[in-house]
């Protein structure tokens, strides 16, 4: 086993009591992961306006800040945009910089004695792009971001928002081929992200399964579906969203008549449905149980990278589900309730059909189970890097 190792967690967004995102979820799985390996784990970063960090006692917040762009008001959103333009940077990266970068080193100094980094996300360390290099890091990539940005420059409706998308594209390569290349070692969390990200060559990343909670999830348990399928997810994200406007026009057409979906979660502005098959219940208290109203639950993801952490919580919970191909990046093996369609017929058919069956929820502790040890193999290759580089730098 590896000595224990001291390790900042650098993030945009710390993590909290209640996780409000898949990248909250996805953050508190991995700093989790790193202290069940035995190392100790300071996160640093900014926390949301008004909410508690998750581990206060092991969490260095730089301020609050609310990064979301659909909450701003116009002329804060050309404030970032001016800031943008004239620093060179991404609009998110802009976003972080509320705190001057000595403010940080402070910050870093009172941490003394550390090991080493763990950039996750190109966000903050994009902010500050001459923090962070005085150890050896590790690079969680959520997501290809470069590519993302290009996705989402694809399916934007004007040309103001295209060329935009556009420009943070091309930042974000250069950026993420940076990090990748400053990096002892890169976490990826799809097979499909090494290439992308140039990071493909033996021995320099590897493949980190993710789960969604901490605990194993419920055995299965007697239910009755009070609506016929669920969608829930952050549709201010624009990689969603373009799931959810796909699943809208294409697939809620082939419905019959009487098929009920509900859609929870924060809708961006412009996301509408005429059909009165279709209900928007905006945000709920609880994922889990209301994706367990649903007789199927639909995984619509059309665009994007990294891993759909609703895809992991419908495995983790056993519900029968409809993927499509996006929906399923980063997993090897399916649950037997799982089918898979690309095609909007398909998909619809394959929904109709689900919820025509008697119910087959799956036991989704193997799958958490399953998912959890190989995250933590995978994370044991990138530590035993970061281990070997101190010792030649020693």
């Amino acid at each position: 086993m590896e000595e224990a190792m001291h390790l900042v967690f650098v993030t945009s967004i710390v993590n909290h009591e209640e996780p409000m995102s898949g990248f909250e979820i996805a953050n508190r799985v991995i700093v989790e992961a790193l202290r069940r390996a035995g190392h100790r784990v300071t996160v640093l970063g900014f926390a949301w306006p008004g909410r508690r960090p998750a581990d206060p006692d092991h969490t260095v917040t730089l301020g609050a800040v609310d990064v979301r762009t659909e909450n701003a008001s116009l002329p804060l959103k050309l404030l970032w945009l001016g800031k943008a333009m004239a620093a060179g940077l991404t609009f998110a990266s802009v976003k972080l910089r509320a705190v001057p970068a000595e403010r940080i080193r402070e910050a870093l100094a009172a941490l003394e004695p550390f090991d080493g980094y763990v950039i996750n996300g190109p966000q903050l360390a994009a902010a500050f792009p001459d923090l962070f290099h005085d150890r050896p890091a590790l690079y969680v990539a959520h997501n290809v971001e470069h590519r993302s940005a290009a996705e989402n420059a694809a399916a934007a409706s004007g040309w103001l928002a295209r060329l935009l998308y556009r420009r943070e594209a091309r930042l974000l390569r250069d950026i993420e081929a940076r990090l990748c290349g400053r990096a002892a070692f890169v976490y990826v969390l799809a097979e499909e992200d090494r290439a992308p990200l140039g990071v493909d060559g033996p021995g320099r990343s590897v493949v980190l399964p993710l789960v969604t909670r901490i605990t194993p999830p419920p055995p299965p348990a007697p239910r009755r579906a009070s609506c016929d399928a669920a969608l829930i997810g952050t549709w201010t994200w624009q990689p969603n969203r373009i799931g959810l406007d796909w699943f809208l026009a294409s697939v809620v057409p082939g419905l019959p008549a009487d098929f009920r979906v509900e859609i929870a979660g924060q809708l961006p502005s412009g996301v509408r449905s005429d059909s009165p098959q279709v209900s928007f219940v905006g945000r709920v208290p609880d994922a889990g149980a209301f994706m367990r109203r649903a007789a199927v639950v639909p995984l619509s993801s059309r665009a994007g990278t990294g891993v759909q952490l609703k895809t992991l919580e419908t495995f983790e919970l056993g519900l029968p589900a409809v993927a499509t191909t996006r929906s399923l990046r980063g997993i090897d093996s399916l649950p037997g309730n799982c089918v898979v369609a690309d095609e909007p017929r398909e998909f619809a058919a394959a929904m109709v059909r689900q919820t025509r069956m008697p119910p087959s929820d799956a036991d989704g502790r193997s799958f958490y189970f399953k998912q959890r040890a190989a995250l933590d193999r995978a994370l044991g290759v990138g530590l035993s890097r970061l281990a070997a580089g101190q010792r030649a730098a020693a």
